[in-house]
């Protein structure tokens, strides 16, 4: 089966990776603590099973948003491996884990600039352009996008992946093209959360192994569906897939394409998971301009796809989110930023007590002010406004007008 088939490899490439040992290492370990204070206008949290749109419910909150750790070990070989660690602490659904663990390898360039290298285990495939900083945070504002979020809660491969790039100095250019390709299991649910809370924006990431909490489900069809859905989980042992095209322009821009489909067989459950066939297209790009300047976007469209036993449509769902940010650094201690971002849900299956249409758009304006080398102080505001018919039935507004003002202190440090 393809799940063995890559833990074979997974073992191999570790134990490749564990006979470099004697050869000189060199150690990573950087961090992040993020300490919040949070005032929300909004209902219960899409975290406790509700259909608030942020991480926390209406309220006062004092929290510990994000404590990450990146541990790597890297070898003169080529060879690296690495794990990241998360945590969070709040009222809603702390949480402890580690979130990516994988091994890598990245060869010598050849003459003409050409070069290979590969990762292998629990990893991100490369889709966000916003989740650039320590343990998958954003070094732009507090609160992901919503486009991101949901990629942090649901999309995690594990997998092989292989990519070649095509370095532009060694022919004079300035120019980088590279493409990936990856294999990968145990992402079979995504797409339930996404269809039944609908769009999020937070800085929470699912640990591997993790559980998430959706609205009840008023349809009595559903009730073989947990209450809680475990995206990365393997039901139809077959693998999915996912490509990538970056292009990029040195210290300048850089431009991305990308393919995922898990492949899944929506008709089949397993312990309470349905397996959902979700695919989507991704696009965006990042551009550095006036040199404090830098204009950041992503767009996506999909659907998934979930069925019955019988094979026929429970839940079938095109999706569409794109955001848009503009960040503006003052004398490398002031950073402003501003994001627009609009998405959709588009039900289309004939599954009463079951609507999962939802349109939104939101705005967020955040400040950071740089204190020293580690410390930051962060200030920000977000606003989403949503369109969910399903509300209703749960007692509840059809439309939603959220708020949040987030204060933070965020520390990076580097312990090795």
């Amino acid at each position: 089966m393809p799940t063995k088939g890559l833990l074979r490899g997974a073992i191999a490439l570790l134990a490749v990776t564990l006979q470099q040992a004697s050869m000189a290492t060199e150690f990573t370990a950087n961090g992040i603590l993020d300490l919040r204070a949070s005032q929300v206008n909004s209902t219960d949290s899409y975290l406790k099973g509700g259909f608030g749109k942020f991480a926390y419910s209406n309220g006062s909150h004092l929290s510990i948003a994000q404590a990450g750790l990146d541990l790597g070990a890297h070898w003169d070989n080529g060879f690296a491996a690495k794990l990241v660690l998360n945590g969070w602490l709040d009222n809603e659904d702390s949480a402890l884990g580690f979130s990516e663990a994988f091994a890598s390898y990245k060869g010598l360039p050849s003459e003409n600039g050409l070069r290979w290298s590969s990762r292998l285990g629990i990893m991100y495939p490369s889709i966000s352009l916003e989740n650039t900083a320590t343990a998958w945070a954003t070094p732009y504002t507090l609160n992901a996008s919503s486009l991101n979020t949901w990629v942090g809660e649901e999309i995690r491969t594990t997998g092989i992946e292989a990519k070649l790039e095509r370095i532009g100095k060694f022919s004079g250019s300035s120019h980088n093209l590279s493409l990936s390709a990856m294999l990968f299991v145990n992402n079979d649910p995504a797409g339930a959360l996404l269809a039944w809370h609908g769009w999020t924006s937070s800085s929470r990431q699912t640990l591997y192994g993790e559980t998430r909490s959706f609205p009840e489900l008023k349809q009595p069809a559903l009730s073989d569906q947990s209450q809680r859905s475990n995206p990365f989980k393997e039901i139809d042992y077959r693998p999915g897939y996912h490509t990538n095209l970056d292009w990029s322009i040195h210290r300048t821009a850089l431009f991305r394409l990308g393919y995922y489909d898990n492949m899944a067989k929506p008709y089949l459950i397993d312990d309470g998971d349905y397996a959902w066939r979700t695919q989507f297209a991704h696009l965006g790009g990042k551009w550095r301009f006036a040199k404090q300047w830098q204009l950041v976007w992503q767009y996506m469209n999909g659907s998934t796809l979930m069925q019955s036993p019988d094979r026929v449509d429970a839940v079938n769902m095109d999706f569409a989110n794109g955001f848009v940010l503009l960040s503006r650094s003052f004398n490398k201690k002031h950073r402003v930023s501003v994001r627009a971002e609009a998405f959709r849900n588009t039900d289309l299956d004939n599954t009463p007590l079951d609507n999962n249409n939802e349109r939104g758009k939101g705005f967020t304006c955040a400040y950071q002010y740089r204190v020293n080398k580690n410390w930051f102080l962060a200030g920000e505001y977000q606003w989403l406004s949503s369109q969910r018919p399903q509300r209703v039935l749960h007692g509840l507004d059809e439309n939603s007008n959220e708020q949040l003002f987030q204060l933070a202190a965020r520390y990076f440090f580097s312990a090795l």
